[in-house]
C-alpha cells in the first residue's frame, strides 16, 4: 500500500501503513493494513495476489468482514477490479448477505443508477456535507452502507468519516445526559423553494399514503396552506450498537441545525424564512433550542474524529452505519461516487 495517498483532517499525526496477519480461511488471498497510528477507521484490505475475485471473496468471508466492522466501524477494499455499477451491486450483496435497500424517507437529492444503487448526493461541488449517519431519523436504516468510487475528483471529494464511539466519549458528561433525557427533535417543513417536495420523499402523492407511513413512524404530520407539509420526529441521540453492545452519537441532530448549513446559504435561509417555517432544523426533544455552545462542542467533537484518505476509482467504503458517520468534502472536476445500503434495522431492536 506504499502508493496509497492518505490525508487526515484531524489531530492525530499520519504514519505508515502497518499490515498485520491475518488468521481467517482464504486470507492469503489478501493484506490488511491501517492508515494512522494508533487509528482503527477504516481498516483497508487488498489482494495478496493477482486476480482475486472480490465478489466471490466477500461471498465466503462474511465472518471476517463482520469481526472487522464491529471492531473499526469501515473497511476500505482498494486495487480490486471491481469496473462498473453491477458488479459494485453484486459485491454489496455478497458483503452484506442481503437485499440491497431502496432510499426511502429522502433528505437529499440523489439519481437512481439502477436497481438500489445510487449516486451519492448530487449537491453543488464547491459544497462540503457534514458528517452523519444515514437515515439516523428515521425508525428503520440500513447498518451497513457502501460507497464506490466510479470516478475520482481531480482535487477533493473526498468521503470523511468518523467513529461515533470515540465522537461519544469527546462530549461532555453534562451535555450527554442532557440529550439522554431531553433526545432531538428533527422539524422538516417542505415547500417548492429549497429542498426536496413531500412527493418526492415519500414517493407519493398521496396524502393518506403520507399520513400512514408517519404514523406507522412515529412522525407527527401538519397540512399547511397551499399544499404545504410539516413534519416533527424526536428521535434518540445516543444509541446502544445491536452487535456490540456500545453506545454511539447516532443522529441528525447537528447536521439538520440551521448553523450547520454552508454560509451563504444559511444567510438564505435566515432572510428568507421565519424560524419555524425553515425547511429543516433541529432541537432538543423538548422542542426547547439548542445552545450555540452545545453545537460549537458538537462540531468540534466530530472535527477532532474524522479521518479522510483520497479515492482512487475502483475503491469501496463499507461502513457500519452506527459505528461510523460519513461526510463529504468539496472537490473540482468530475466525481462519481455511488452508494447502496444494506442490513435494515428499526429503532426496536437496539
Amino acid at each position: 500500500m506504499a502508493d496509497t495517498k492518505l490525508e487526515e483532517v484531524a489531530l492525530p499525526k499520519l504514519a505508515g501503513i502497518k499490515r498485520k496477519a491475518i488468521g481467517l480461511s482464504q486470507t492469503s488471498l489478501i493484506k490488511s493494513g491501517r492508515l494512522t497510528e494508533g487509528g482503527t477507521l477504516p481498516l483497508v484490505v487488498e489482494p495478496s495476489v493477482r486476480s482475486v475475485n472480490l465478489i466471490d471473496w466477500a461471498a465466503h468471508n462474511r465472518d471476517f468482514i463482520q469481526k472487522h466492522l464491529d471492531e473499526s466501524g469501515g473497511i476500505l477494499f482498494r486495487n480490486y477490479d471491481i469496473r462498473n455499477a453491477a458488479e459494485f451491486e453484486k459485491f454489496a450483496a455478497a458483503a452484506s448477505g442481503s437485499e440491497l435497500l431502496e432510499y426511502r424517507e429522502r433528505s437529499s437529492p440523489r439519481s437512481q443508477i439502477s436497481g438500489n444503487i445510487y449516486t451519492s448526493t448530487d449537491y453543488p461541488a464547491d459544497q462540503s456535507i457534514f458528517l452523519h449517519n444515514e437515515n439516523s431519523y428515521q425508525q428503520t436504516w440500513p447498518l451497513k452502507i457502501f460507497f464506490y468510487c466510479a470516478q475520482a475528483a481531480t482535487e477533493g471529494g473526498e468521503t470523511p468519516i468518523a467513529d461515533t464511539r470515540r465522537v461519544l466519549a469527546r462530549i461532555s458528561p453534562q451535555t450527554r445526559e442532557r440529550f439522554r433525557e431531553k433526545k432531538w427533535m428533527y422539524v422538516r417543513n417542505f415547500n417548492e423553494r429549497f429542498g426536496l417536495p413531500w412527493q418526492t420523499v415519500f414517493q407519493t402523492t398521496d396524502k393518506a399514503v403520507v399520513e400512514d407511513y408517519c404514523r406507522r413512524n412515529n412522525i407527527e404530520v401538519m397540512w399547511r396552506e397551499d399544499n404545504r407539509l410539516t413534519t416533527r420526529a424526536v428521535r434518540p441521540a445516543i444509541t446502544r450498537h445491536p452487535r456490540t453492545g456500545e453506545d454511539v452519537w447516532f443522529n441528525h441532530a447537528t447536521f439538520f441545525h440551521v448553523t450547520t448549513l454552508e454560509p451563504t446559504i444559511r444567510d438564505v435561509f435566515l432572510n428568507a424564512f421565519k424560524e419555524e417555517d425553515y425547511p429543516a432544523n433541529t432541537y432538543y426533544g423538548d422542542g426547547s433550542p439548542i445552545e450555540a455552545s452545545v453545537l460549537d462542542e458538537l462540531h468540534e467533537a466530530y472535527s477532532a474524529e474524522t479521518v479522510s484518505f483520497t479515492w482512487q476509482e475502483g475503491d469501496i467504503l463499507m461502513l457500519d452505519n452506527m459505528l461510523a458517520s460519513h461526510g463529504r468534502a468539496p472537490y473540482s472536476g468530475a466525481r462519481k461516487i455511488l452508494v447502496a445500503m444494506a442490513d435494515p434495522i428499526s429503532r426496536g431492536e437496539v
